[in-house]
């Protein structure tokens, strides 16, 4: 097996190759990174033009993925991203056979997710999941590694259908593209403009997709006291509005809150954070830096939390400031 010192380094490697060919972001670029080698899947969330298709392309060019990209738009029908059975004609002889879709690939970026109609959204579901595609009565695997890098307006809704809280909870961090500064802006437009280096930052390869499983199943060996993932547990507790130990603005904002996946996705996350740190073992403090993108999207408010702008960012914070590591 891989050692975590091995780990740390071909990690560290992956994020500098990523991180130079994208311009700021570096909060995303460490999310993207976290979903990789938790075998998880990431919701990118900005408006057009921040990089995140370019970064799912800078990751898959450092791991040598197989990765596809699809343009998700109201017309958009399942068996589009997960394929379907086609007859093929063989001389004399004809056969129904199975062509997958472009959700056959080590690394899918579903662009603009929220643009499709439900039921294509939903065909991802068994697929962000199971890591199967079920056509008629025939089960398909999917490769290994599987990620799902699916990007979103925030802001223009108009010909958008809101993602489903089963689909959202599926996602194992939601990551925040923030508009940059003048530096960044002008550093952008530099290298994208500039001739020679108007197709961007040629991203060298790391490694592969062989080592990536290696270092997907060493993340979930990283030891984790009871102790510790309890109070991943009281995290998640305390986002539930319907408990007494609910946080108070939980019980008065929110209409529903993280599911079990919410602390699942709390632990993997902060174990390849300790990794990451060089650290042999999960800490508060690796739970405490994933909580933010691990729990937000998994919160429901309601229409007065939204009224009153109170939002599940602000929300998650304060109960990391409410429940303590120690009970």
């Amino acid at each position: 097996m891989l050692a975590p010192d091995r780990f740390q380094q071909l990690a560290l490697a992956i994020e500098e190759a990523v991180g130079a060919a994208i311009v700021g972001q570096r909060d995303a670029v460490r999310g993207v990174l976290l979903c990789l080698l938790s075998g998880g899947h990431a919701l990118l969330e900005g408006v057009p033009g921040l990089g995140k298709t370019t970064m799912a392309r800078a990751f898959a060019s450092a791991i040598a993925l197989e990765h596809r990209r699809v343009q998700f738009t109201p017309d958009l029908m399942p068996a589009d991203i997960t394929g379907a059975m086609v007859l093929t004609q063989d001389g004399a002889a004809a056969e129904l056979r199975f062509q997958p879709g472009p959700l056959f690939a080590n690394l899918v970026v579903a662009d603009e997710i929220n643009r499709a109609a439900p039921r294509t959204q939903s065909a991802l579901l068994e697929a962000m999941q199971e890591r199967t595609v079920t056509i008629g009565t025939t089960t398909h695997a999917l490769p290994r590694p599987f990620t799902v890098l699916a990007t979103q307006n925030p802001v223009e809704m108009r010909g958008t259908y809101p993602l489903p809280e089963a689909e959202l909870d599926r996602f194992l961090l939601k990551l925040g593209f923030a508009f940059p500064g003048e530096a960044e802006l002008t550093e952008t437009v530099l290298r994208t403009t500039g001739g020679a280096v108007a197709d961007g930052v040629e991203v060298p390869c790391v490694t592969d997709a062989a080592t990536l499983r290696e270092m997907v199943a060493l993340a979930r060996t990283v030891p984790a006291a009871e102790h510790v993932v309890g109070y991943a547990a009281r995290l998640v507790l305390a986002l539930q509005p319907q408990r007494d130990d609910a946080t108070e603005l939980a019980r008065r904002w929110l209409q529903l809150g993280p599911s079990p996946r919410g602390a699942q996705a709390l632990t993997l996350a902060g174990r390849v954070t300790a990794l990451l740190a060089g650290r042999a073992n999960l800490a508060y403090e690796d739970l405490r830096a994933v909580a933010l993108p691990a729990l937000r999207h998994r919160l429901v408010p309601t229409f007065e939390a939204e009224r009153e702008g109170v939002t599940a960012e602000a929300i998650v914070a304060d109960a990391l400031e409410r429940v303590a590591p120690e009970p």
